[in-house]
C-alpha cells in the first residue's frame, strides 16, 4: 500500500505494472505470481525486464514479451523496453507465489508440489509421478490420465471422488 505523499521508485512502478499482466495461457495468474519475472532494471535509456520462461519451447514467450513491452512502455520511464529471455537462473515451479498457487487452485489447476527432484535422483524416482490433490474437492483419490497436457508444463489428472478432470502443473 502506498502512503499518501510517498513516491514509488521506477522499479516499483514496473513491478506493479508487471503484476497486472496475466499469463497468456492461464489468465487467472499474473506473470509476477507465476514467477517468470527474474529482475527489473530502469536506466535512462531503457527499462530491462528479465523473463524466465517455464521451459525452452514455451509458445507464450513472444506474447509475454509483447505485453511487457506494451504495458511497461506506457509508463514512459525510458526510451525503450527490453525484455531479455534468460534461463540462468532457470525457472522452477517453486517460483510460483503463494497467491499464484491459490489462484491456480481457484481456476481448477492443481499447483505443483514444492521442491524439484534432486539432481542425480534415481531414474525410477523421476518417472514416478505423485498423486495430485484435486483443486475442486481436495481429494487425493486421483489418477494421472496423461503426462502430456496442453503444454509441456502440465499433466492431466482425474478425480475419482468428484469425477472432475483437471490439470496439474508439473514439478520442475
Amino acid at each position: 500500500m502506498v502512503m499518501p505523499g510517498s513516491v514509488r521508485s521506477p522499479e516499483e512502478r514496473v513491478w506493479d505494472e508487471l503484476g497486472g499482466i496475466a499469463d497468456p495461457e492461464i489468465p487467472a495468474i499474473s506473470l509476477v505470481d507465476l514467477g517468470v519475472i527474474g529482475s527489473v532494471a530502469v536506466h535512462d535509456d531503457a527499462v530491462r525486464v528479465e523473463l524466465l520462461p517455464t521451459f525452452v519451447g514455451c509458445p507464450a514467450i513472444a506474447v509475454m514479451q509483447d505485453r511487457i513491452r506494451e504495458r511497461v512502455g506506457a509508463l514512459n520511464l525510458a526510451e525503450r523496453v527490453e525484455v531479455e529471455i534468460s534461463f540462468d537462473p532457470p525457472w522452477t515451479s517453486d517460483r510460483i507465489s503463494p497467491q499464484g498457487r491459490e489462484r491456480l487452485r481457484m481456476s481448477g489447476f492443481a499447483p505443483p508440489q514444492f521442491g524439484p527432484a534432486a539432481v542425480g535422483s534415481d531414474l525410477a524416482e523421476l518417472t514416478v509421478l505423485s498423486i495430485a490433490e484435486c483443486p475442486y474437492c481436495g481429494s487425493r483419490n486421483t489418477t494421472m490420465e496423461n503426462a502430456f497436457g496442453p503444454t509441456l508444463c502440465r499433466a492431466i489428472y482425474h478425480c475419482a471422488d468428484c469425477r472432475q478432470p483437471f490439470e496439474q502443473f508439473k514439478r520442475v
